[in-house]
């Protein structure tokens, strides 16, 4: 596994041994991933849900975003994507915390440009963070939601509106973009 674009290009990163914790994104569904979000992650504000090894937040700094959020309840995966980072010499434009997913999300008051949701498979985790991921969305932002192939997605989710799926063998992965703020008009 390894950064594929940017600054950090060609940096091997570490993984967990076994996939009962981490389940790294192949790199033909990672380079679709950011090829769908290329023009917007130059100064984007990221937040890496499920991170596992952290590669996905990881090519997203390395593609010049301003920052990144690792997010991890697992406490040896929050170890590696230290490492990860440190490896790649990114580790001063992230922060990385130990807790679940829905725990952070539901104290966070910031606001991300892109979100990447890469939850274990056949749990329906994808579905079920997507309200939480809405309110964090900044306006006109985007989630990308990796899940296995055929896993039920909603087609709105609070802010979020579907745009496109896309299948890469037994992976898929959801673009939803978040409704940019309607803004009044101009009396005359």
């Amino acid at each position: 596994m390894r950064v594929i674009a940017g600054a950090a290009r060609g940096t091997r990163l570490t993984t967990l041994p076994g996939e009962e914790i981490t389940r790294p994104t192949q790199d033909r569904v990672k380079e679709a991933m950011f090829s769908a979000v290329q023009f917007m992650v130059e100064g984007a504000r990221v937040l890496d849900l499920f991170a596992g090894s952290g590669q996905l937040g990881i090519e997203a700094l390395s593609r010049g975003a301003a920052r990144c959020v690792f997010i991890d309840e697992n406490r040896d995966a929050c170890a590696v994507v230290r490492q990860n980072l440190k490896a790649a010499g990114l580790f001063e434009r992230a922060s990385v915390a130990g807790q679940s997913a829905a725990q952070y999300l539901s104290a966070c008051k910031e606001r991300f440009d892109l979100i990447l949701l890469d939850p274990p498979y056949r749990r329906g985790l994808a579905a079920a963070i997507l309200p939480a991921a809405a309110a964090v969305a900044a306006p006109g932002g985007v989630v990308l939601a990796e899940t296995e192939a055929g896993a039920p997605l909603p087609e709105r989710c609070g802010c979020l509106v579907l745009k496109k799926q896309y299948r890469y063998g037994k992976s898929a992965f959801a673009r939803y973009e978040a409704d940019a703020p309607v803004l009044p008009a101009v009396l005359q």
